[in-house]
Protein backbone atom coordinates (compact mmCIF):
# COMPACT_ATOMS: atom_id res chain seq x y z
CA UNK A 1 0.00 0.00 0.00
CA UNK A 2 1.43 3.65 -0.75
CA UNK A 3 0.05 5.54 1.32
CA UNK A 4 -3.24 5.84 4.07
CA UNK A 5 -5.45 7.39 1.36
CA UNK A 6 -5.26 3.96 -0.06
CA UNK A 7 -6.59 2.25 2.60
CA UNK A 8 -10.29 1.23 3.25
CA UNK A 9 -9.59 -1.39 6.47
CA UNK A 10 -7.30 -2.55 8.87
CA UNK A 11 -6.68 -5.90 10.18
CA UNK A 12 -6.71 -6.17 13.96
CA UNK A 13 -5.05 -8.57 15.79
CA UNK A 14 -7.10 -12.03 16.57
CA UNK A 15 -6.70 -13.73 20.10
CA UNK A 16 -6.65 -16.93 18.57
CA UNK A 17 -6.95 -19.30 15.05
CA UNK A 18 -8.64 -21.66 16.23
CA UNK A 19 -12.67 -21.83 16.36
CA UNK A 20 -12.63 -23.06 19.64
CA UNK A 21 -10.47 -20.41 21.03
CA UNK A 22 -12.11 -17.85 19.37
CA UNK A 23 -15.33 -18.58 20.78
CA UNK A 24 -13.63 -18.91 24.24
CA UNK A 25 -12.62 -15.20 23.85
CA UNK A 26 -15.65 -14.55 22.88
CA UNK A 27 -17.15 -15.41 26.33
CA UNK A 28 -14.65 -14.45 28.72
CA UNK A 29 -15.04 -10.93 26.89
CA UNK A 30 -19.06 -11.13 27.05
CA UNK A 31 -18.73 -12.40 30.51
CA UNK A 32 -16.49 -8.99 31.56
CA UNK A 33 -18.52 -6.85 29.08
CA UNK A 34 -22.50 -8.21 31.06
CA UNK A 35 -20.28 -7.46 34.43
CA UNK A 36 -19.44 -4.13 33.76
CA UNK A 37 -22.83 -2.84 31.52
CA UNK A 38 -24.33 -4.88 35.09
CA UNK A 39 -22.39 -3.02 37.57
CA UNK A 40 -21.80 0.24 36.31
CA UNK A 41 -25.58 0.45 35.20
CA UNK A 42 -26.26 -0.17 39.24
CA UNK A 43 -24.18 2.66 40.28
CA UNK A 44 -25.62 5.12 37.81
CA UNK A 45 -29.42 4.05 38.51
CA UNK A 46 -28.55 3.86 42.22
CA UNK A 47 -27.16 7.52 42.34
CA UNK A 48 -29.46 9.10 39.75
CA UNK A 49 -32.50 7.97 41.92
CA UNK A 50 -31.38 7.81 45.76
CA UNK A 51 -31.54 11.64 46.55
CA UNK A 52 -29.22 10.65 49.57
CA UNK A 53 -26.39 10.31 46.55
CA UNK A 54 -26.82 13.66 45.73
CA UNK A 55 -23.80 14.68 46.47
CA UNK A 56 -20.70 15.85 44.70
CA UNK A 57 -18.34 12.90 45.43
CA UNK A 58 -21.43 10.37 44.06
CA UNK A 59 -21.82 12.89 41.10
CA UNK A 60 -18.31 12.63 39.74
CA UNK A 61 -19.04 8.68 40.77
CA UNK A 62 -21.65 8.99 38.11
CA UNK A 63 -19.49 10.56 35.18
CA UNK A 64 -16.71 8.45 36.29
CA UNK A 65 -19.32 5.01 35.50
CA UNK A 66 -20.55 6.69 32.58
CA UNK A 67 -16.88 6.87 31.36
CA UNK A 68 -16.03 3.41 31.69
CA UNK A 69 -19.01 2.09 30.03
CA UNK A 70 -18.51 4.39 26.80
CA UNK A 71 -14.81 3.25 27.47
CA UNK A 72 -15.34 -0.73 27.30
CA UNK A 73 -18.14 -0.28 24.71
CA UNK A 74 -15.99 1.23 22.25
CA UNK A 75 -13.24 -1.99 22.31
CA UNK A 76 -14.72 -4.76 23.27
CA UNK A 77 -17.75 -5.37 21.42
CA UNK A 78 -15.77 -4.58 17.78
CA UNK A 79 -13.29 -7.57 19.02
CA UNK A 80 -16.38 -10.24 20.11
CA UNK A 81 -18.10 -9.50 16.68
CA UNK A 82 -14.59 -10.14 15.08
CA UNK A 83 -13.92 -13.04 17.09
CA UNK A 84 -17.76 -14.75 16.49
CA UNK A 85 -17.81 -14.08 12.98
CA UNK A 86 -14.03 -15.10 12.69
CA UNK A 87 -12.48 -11.80 11.00
CA UNK A 88 -9.95 -9.55 12.07
CA UNK A 89 -11.49 -6.25 9.81
CA UNK A 90 -12.40 -3.04 10.88
CA UNK A 91 -13.28 -0.48 8.48
CA UNK A 92 -11.31 2.73 8.04
CA UNK A 93 -13.85 5.36 9.70
CA UNK A 94 -14.29 2.76 12.24
CA UNK A 95 -10.80 2.48 13.33
CA UNK A 96 -10.32 6.21 12.99
CA UNK A 97 -13.80 6.18 15.35
CA UNK A 98 -12.27 3.89 17.96
CA UNK A 99 -9.17 5.60 18.23
CA UNK A 100 -11.26 9.25 18.95
CA UNK A 101 -13.28 7.46 21.81
CA UNK A 102 -10.60 5.84 23.45
CA UNK A 103 -8.77 8.85 23.74
CA UNK A 104 -11.70 11.06 24.62
CA UNK A 105 -12.81 8.32 26.66
CA UNK A 106 -9.49 7.73 28.86
CA UNK A 107 -8.62 11.24 28.75
CA UNK A 108 -11.51 12.39 30.49
CA UNK A 109 -11.81 9.68 33.35
CA UNK A 110 -7.88 10.77 34.38
CA UNK A 111 -8.93 13.61 34.38
CA UNK A 112 -12.22 13.33 35.95
CA UNK A 113 -9.95 11.13 38.82
CA UNK A 114 -8.06 14.14 39.30
CA UNK A 115 -11.01 16.65 40.30
CA UNK A 116 -11.92 13.47 42.56
CA UNK A 117 -9.07 13.66 44.28
CA UNK A 118 -9.51 17.29 44.71
CA UNK A 119 -13.15 16.65 46.15
CA UNK A 120 -11.99 14.38 48.15
CA UNK A 121 -8.86 16.88 49.67
CA UNK A 122 -11.44 19.84 50.25
CA UNK A 123 -14.03 17.31 52.07
CA UNK A 124 -11.45 16.04 54.70
CA UNK A 125 -8.92 19.06 54.78
CA UNK A 126 -11.36 21.87 54.56
CA UNK A 127 -14.85 20.65 55.49
CA UNK A 128 -15.97 24.09 56.86
CA UNK A 129 -15.23 25.21 53.29
CA UNK A 130 -16.51 22.52 51.29
CA UNK A 131 -20.36 23.56 50.74
CA UNK A 132 -18.65 26.84 48.98
CA UNK A 133 -15.79 24.92 46.86
CA UNK A 134 -17.69 22.19 45.87
CA UNK A 135 -21.63 23.86 45.40
CA UNK A 136 -23.10 22.26 42.28
CA UNK A 137 -22.48 24.89 39.92
CA UNK A 138 -18.44 24.14 40.47
CA UNK A 139 -18.86 20.19 39.97
CA UNK A 140 -21.30 20.61 36.79
CA UNK A 141 -18.23 22.97 35.86
CA UNK A 142 -15.35 21.02 37.05
CA UNK A 143 -16.79 17.39 35.69
CA UNK A 144 -17.59 19.04 32.39
CA UNK A 145 -13.86 20.40 31.88
CA UNK A 146 -13.10 16.55 32.57
CA UNK A 147 -15.16 15.89 29.55
CA UNK A 148 -13.96 18.74 27.57
CA UNK A 149 -10.50 18.30 28.09
CA UNK A 150 -10.59 14.39 26.87
CA UNK A 151 -12.78 15.65 23.75
CA UNK A 152 -9.97 18.21 22.89
CA UNK A 153 -7.27 15.74 23.61
CA UNK A 154 -8.78 12.71 21.46
CA UNK A 155 -9.58 15.44 18.03
CA UNK A 156 -5.89 16.72 18.28
CA UNK A 157 -4.61 12.97 18.54
CA UNK A 158 -7.03 11.56 15.89
CA UNK A 159 -6.70 14.44 13.13
CA UNK A 160 -2.71 14.36 13.83
CA UNK A 161 -2.41 10.25 13.55
CA UNK A 162 -4.59 9.68 10.87
CA UNK A 163 -2.97 12.85 8.51
CA UNK A 164 0.00 10.76 8.89
CA UNK A 165 1.22 8.45 5.72
CA UNK A 166 0.83 4.88 6.74
CA UNK A 167 2.90 2.66 4.06
CA UNK A 168 3.68 -0.49 6.19
CA UNK A 169 0.59 -2.25 5.30
CA UNK A 170 -2.46 -2.60 7.52
CA UNK A 171 -2.28 -4.62 10.07
CA UNK A 172 -2.75 -3.54 13.82
CA UNK A 173 -0.81 -5.47 16.16
CA UNK A 174 -3.20 -5.07 18.92
CA UNK A 175 -7.46 -6.09 19.52
CA UNK A 176 -8.65 -2.53 18.87
CA UNK A 177 -6.90 0.50 16.87
CA UNK A 178 -4.53 1.71 19.29
CA UNK A 179 -2.42 4.77 18.26
CA UNK A 180 1.24 3.54 18.97
CA UNK A 181 0.34 0.25 16.83
CA UNK A 182 -0.91 2.63 13.90
CA UNK A 183 2.10 5.06 14.19
CA UNK A 184 4.16 1.66 13.46
CA UNK A 185 2.47 1.44 9.81
CA UNK A 186 3.85 4.64 9.11
CA UNK A 187 6.49 5.44 6.39
CA UNK A 188 7.83 9.00 6.99
CA UNK A 189 9.51 10.89 10.00
CA UNK A 190 5.99 12.92 10.37
CA UNK A 191 4.78 10.22 12.97
CA UNK A 192 7.29 12.56 15.46
CA UNK A 193 4.60 15.16 15.45
CA UNK A 194 2.34 12.42 17.09
CA UNK A 195 5.16 11.51 19.29
CA UNK A 196 5.72 14.89 20.46
CA UNK A 197 1.93 15.65 21.11
CA UNK A 198 2.50 12.45 23.64
CA UNK A 199 5.08 13.61 25.44
CA UNK A 200 3.41 16.94 25.92
CA UNK A 201 0.04 14.97 26.94
CA UNK A 202 2.25 12.73 29.16
CA UNK A 203 3.84 15.98 30.91
CA UNK A 204 0.69 17.35 30.85
CA UNK A 205 -0.82 13.97 32.94
CA UNK A 206 2.45 14.13 35.28
CA UNK A 207 1.35 17.16 36.34
CA UNK A 208 -2.13 15.68 37.11
CA UNK A 209 -0.45 12.68 38.67
CA UNK A 210 1.64 14.82 40.95
CA UNK A 211 -1.86 16.94 41.68
CA UNK A 212 -3.30 13.47 43.05
CA UNK A 213 -0.11 12.58 45.23
CA UNK A 214 0.36 15.60 46.98
CA UNK A 215 -3.89 16.00 47.42
CA UNK A 216 -3.31 12.48 49.19
CA UNK A 217 -0.41 12.90 51.36
CA UNK A 218 -2.24 15.98 52.84
CA UNK A 219 -5.55 13.82 53.31
CA UNK A 220 -4.34 10.90 55.16
CA UNK A 221 -2.08 13.37 57.37
CA UNK A 222 -4.97 15.00 58.38
CA UNK A 223 -7.12 11.73 58.54
CA UNK A 224 -4.13 10.23 61.16
CA UNK A 225 -4.98 13.57 63.41
CA UNK A 226 -8.59 12.66 63.64
CA UNK A 227 -9.33 11.19 67.43
CA UNK A 228 -12.04 9.03 66.69
CA UNK A 229 -11.42 5.42 65.23
CA UNK A 230 -14.51 5.94 64.10
CA UNK A 231 -14.08 8.82 61.63
CA UNK A 232 -10.56 7.58 60.71
CA UNK A 233 -12.22 4.91 59.37
CA UNK A 234 -14.82 6.60 57.76
CA UNK A 235 -12.52 9.01 56.10
CA UNK A 236 -10.36 6.23 54.88
CA UNK A 237 -13.19 4.13 53.28
CA UNK A 238 -14.36 7.20 51.37
CA UNK A 239 -10.58 7.53 49.94
CA UNK A 240 -9.34 4.31 49.26
CA UNK A 241 -11.56 3.08 46.58
CA UNK A 242 -10.44 6.18 44.70
CA UNK A 243 -6.84 5.69 45.25
CA UNK A 244 -7.10 1.84 44.17
CA UNK A 245 -8.86 2.80 40.62
CA UNK A 246 -6.43 5.83 40.43
CA UNK A 247 -3.47 2.89 40.64
CA UNK A 248 -5.04 0.47 38.66
CA UNK A 249 -5.47 3.12 35.80
CA UNK A 250 -2.34 5.02 35.82
CA UNK A 251 -0.41 1.59 36.31
CA UNK A 252 -1.75 0.03 33.27
CA UNK A 253 -1.85 3.24 31.03
CA UNK A 254 1.73 3.69 31.56
CA UNK A 255 3.17 0.60 31.17
CA UNK A 256 1.55 0.48 27.49
CA UNK A 257 2.48 3.88 26.77
CA UNK A 258 5.57 4.40 28.42
CA UNK A 259 7.07 1.24 28.47
CA UNK A 260 10.77 0.62 26.58
CA UNK A 261 10.72 -0.36 23.33
CA UNK A 262 12.54 -3.63 24.22
CA UNK A 263 9.79 -4.68 26.26
CA UNK A 264 7.69 -4.66 23.31
CA UNK A 265 5.55 -8.08 22.19
CA UNK A 266 2.46 -8.73 20.41
CA UNK A 267 1.59 -10.89 23.59
CA UNK A 268 2.46 -8.45 26.27
CA UNK A 269 0.98 -5.46 24.70
CA UNK A 270 -2.23 -7.58 23.87
CA UNK A 271 -2.26 -8.48 27.50
CA UNK A 272 -1.27 -4.71 28.72
CA UNK A 273 -4.00 -3.34 26.59
CA UNK A 274 -6.59 -5.98 28.03
CA UNK A 275 -5.81 -4.74 31.38
CA UNK A 276 -6.13 -0.59 30.98
CA UNK A 277 -8.99 -1.23 28.48
CA UNK A 278 -11.36 -3.86 29.48
CA UNK A 279 -10.05 -4.84 33.59
CA UNK A 280 -10.75 -1.25 35.01
CA UNK A 281 -14.83 -0.32 34.00
CA UNK A 282 -15.23 -3.85 34.96
CA UNK A 283 -13.69 -3.75 38.75
CA UNK A 284 -14.33 -0.24 39.36
CA UNK A 285 -17.83 -1.05 40.43
CA UNK A 286 -16.42 -3.47 42.63
CA UNK A 287 -14.01 -1.08 43.89
CA UNK A 288 -16.18 1.40 45.07
CA UNK A 289 -18.89 -0.35 46.25
CA UNK A 290 -16.98 -2.89 48.57
CA UNK A 291 -16.30 -0.29 51.34
CA UNK A 292 -18.92 2.50 51.00
CA UNK A 293 -21.78 1.79 53.21
CA UNK A 294 -23.99 4.80 51.43
CA UNK A 295 -23.74 3.11 48.35
CA UNK A 296 -24.30 -0.59 49.28
CA UNK A 297 -27.58 0.63 51.26
CA UNK A 298 -28.81 2.18 47.82
CA UNK A 299 -27.97 -0.83 45.88
CA UNK A 300 -29.36 -3.05 48.17
CA UNK A 301 -32.47 -1.15 48.20
CA UNK A 302 -32.34 -0.20 44.52
CA UNK A 303 -33.10 -4.55 43.88
CA UNK A 304 -35.25 -5.39 46.03
CA UNK A 305 -37.71 -2.60 44.56
CA UNK A 306 -36.78 -4.16 41.32
CA UNK A 307 -37.46 -7.43 43.20
CA UNK A 308 -41.00 -5.97 44.58
CA UNK A 309 -41.71 -4.60 41.24
CA UNK A 310 -41.63 -8.30 39.60
CA UNK A 311 -43.86 -9.94 42.37
CA UNK A 312 -46.36 -7.24 41.53
CA UNK A 313 -46.40 -7.84 38.29
CA UNK A 314 -46.91 -11.54 38.89
CA UNK A 315 -51.09 -11.53 40.62
CA UNK A 316 -52.02 -14.31 42.75
CA UNK A 317 -54.02 -17.02 42.15
CA UNK A 318 -57.47 -16.30 43.90
CA UNK A 319 -57.94 -17.87 46.73
CA UNK A 320 -53.94 -18.76 47.68
CA UNK A 321 -53.10 -17.94 51.01
CA UNK A 322 -50.86 -19.93 53.69
CA UNK A 323 -53.80 -21.88 54.68
CA UNK A 324 -54.31 -23.72 51.21
CA UNK A 325 -53.28 -27.37 51.26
Amino acid sequence: MSNSSSLNKFLLLGFADARELQLLHFSLFLGIYLAALLGNGLIITAIACDHRLHTPMYFFLLNLSLLDLASISTTVPKSMANSLRDTRAISYSGCAAQVFLVIFLLGGEFYLLTVMAYDRYIAICKPLHYGTLMGSRACVKMAAGAWASGFLNAVLHTANTFSIPLCQGNTVDQFFCEIPQILKLSCSDTYLREVGLIVVNTSLGFVCFIFIVVSYMQIFTAVLRIPSEQGRHKAFSMCLPHLAVVFLFLSTVVFAYLKPPSLSSPSLDLVVAVLYSVVPPAVNPLIYSMRNKELKHALRKLISREELGRMELCPRIPGEHKGDP
